[in-house]
């Protein structure tokens, strides 16, 4: 089923949106451009290669280049966790240039590499060394651990890893509650630990090169001050400033909510529609954890508000909050919003829950009347959340809603087939398109995009997906 919604409809939000038509910051603000990151990244991996060429003599026989194939892995390894905790430490710049969504998936795919690596570094510095030693794999692990100063912590770090990297695979994952993969995934920062005092105790590049002990340290610690500030200490800075508390929970449609946020000075915290925050409600059961919820409406002055799906322990414990409820809220993140636009017009492809950014993008992007789109796919109509929102702003703003419900069976094929996007969105090609929602739709959905010719510059997606 699909209908289309235009017309000349009061607007129903209450108050007016604090930027809304701007699609911008009141002040500009910092931005890492994702090249940039990713080449300072790999600068700094040629930067540990060269360490490990500057401090290695020539080499003899094949337990030597064993020993240091192994010593490369394992500089590599030390970095790689080094970025990866680097890239969720949530500073500023660099997640309203690169977008929690894709650092997200640059900390995935470089968790594989590093573990890969750690795993590397122990099996072949074991055997490098016993191939020199004339001795057994196993009898030369065992000398490692109980002979070598911090090898044994090093490798419950590496365990710890390993650990890690299996219940964040894809196949793994899906199977936890978001609470429960949190906290397992916490043990990184115990494993980085762990390991840290391995790499100057038996790390060659670092015995007697004191610059490189100080350069390396400098980088440990430039991270763990990024993480202890942004993660920790802004938040309780914003808590104390803002004084957020929960003022309403509204129920939209079944096992969907939304939770008005009220508090002082507001517009400094510089909230863009299209957005999120981490939020930790400070309720029981609620306050150890924090997740990261949309909003769900364009800023108003002194209100925020987010709208959840109720599927894990966590989410179903919002519908029982009470207004007063003191939050603290770590953000504004993420990269979808109208700072990125560069065309005229603008399409906005959402599923699920996934129409809660978009929502606020709808009724704040600057357009002129035809030139703004939302196709909104859900299973039924009774799922489309907003539904009466989204038409009122669609009339009011003179834009085009496309509910896209039921099965594909019953729609006769892929609806968001690239020939059907193409045949419902005139000029498709010439438009800005936003795409939010689950992770196998935001993918499927991009590529037929890319099918129907949207240059990949001017895709931006976003999956909900922790």
């Amino acid at each position: 089923m699909a209908s289309d919604t235009a017309g000349a409809v009061a607007h129903p939000g209450g108050d007016a949106p604090s930027g809304a038509g701007t699609g911008r910051a009141p002040w500009p603000a910092p931005r890492a451009r994702p090249g940039a990151v990713l080449a300072v990244i790999g600068t700094g991996a040629a930067a540990v290669l060269a360490l490990w060429w500057h401090g290695t003599p020539v080499l003899h026989g094949y337990g030597d280049w064993l020993t240091n194939a192994g010593r490369i892995t394992g500089l590599e390894a030390g970095y790689g966790v080094v970025i990866l905790v680097a890239l969720m430490a949530r500073i500023p710049p660099v997640e309203r240039g690169v977008g929690a969504d894709r650092l997200s998936r640059w900390h995935s795919l470089g968790g594989r590499y590093t573990v890969g690596l750690v795993v590397a570094h122990a099996l072949l510095i074991t055997w490098g060394y016993a191939v020199t030693a004339h001795t057994t794999v196993i009898h030369q692990a065992w000398t490692l651990l109980v002979s070598y100063p911090d090898v044994l912590l090093a490798t419950a770090g590496g365990l710890l890893l390993v650990m890690t990297g299996i219940v964040s695979a894809r196949a793994v994952r899906p199977r936890l509650r978001y609470e429960t993969w949190y906290y397992l995934h916490l043990y990184t920062y115990l494993a980085v630990a762990l390991a840290f005092s391995h790499q100057f105790a038996d790390g060659a590049e670092f015995v007697s090169n004191t610059a490189a002990r100080v350069a390396w340290s400098a980088l440990y610690l430039s991270v763990g001050a990024a993480i202890t500030w942004y993660r920790f200490v802004t938040p309780v800075r914003q808590a104390l400033r803002h004084r957020l508390r929960v003022t309403e929970v509204r129920p939209e449609t079944p096992g969907v909510v939304s939770i008005l946020i009220g508090g002082r000075r507001l517009d400094e915290l510089r909230a863009q529609p299209g957005q999120f925050f981490r939020w930790r409600f400070l309720a029981r059961g609620l306050w150890w954890t924090s997740s990261p919820y949309s909003l769900s409406e364009a800023p108003r002055p002194g209100r925020l508000r987010i709208t959840v799906k109720v599927a894990g322990d966590h989410s179903s414990a919002l519908e029982q909050l009470q207004p007063g409820t003191r939050v603290v809220a770590e953000g504004p993140y993420g990269a979808l919003t109208g700072a990125v636009r560069r065309r005229r017009k603008v399409l906005l492809i959402a599923a699920g829950v996934g129409i809660t950014p978009l929502r606020a993008l709808l009724e704040s992007l600057p357009a002129a009347p035809g030139d703004l789109t939302l196709i909104y796919r859900v299973s039924s109509l009774r799922d489309a959340v907003f539904r009466r929102e989204l038409e009122a702003i669609a009339a009011r703003r003179q834009a085009k809603v496309w509910f896209v419900a039921g099965r594909r069976a019953d729609l006769d094929g892929n609806p968001l087939a690239a020939a059907q996007l193409a045949e419902r969105v005139p000029g498709l090609t010439d438009h800005e398109v936003y795409v939010c929602g689950p992770p196998g739709l935001t993918a499927a959905v991009t590529a037929e995009l890319r099918s129907a010719g949207v240059p990949r510059r001017h895709i931006h997606r976003e999956s909900f997906e922790f």
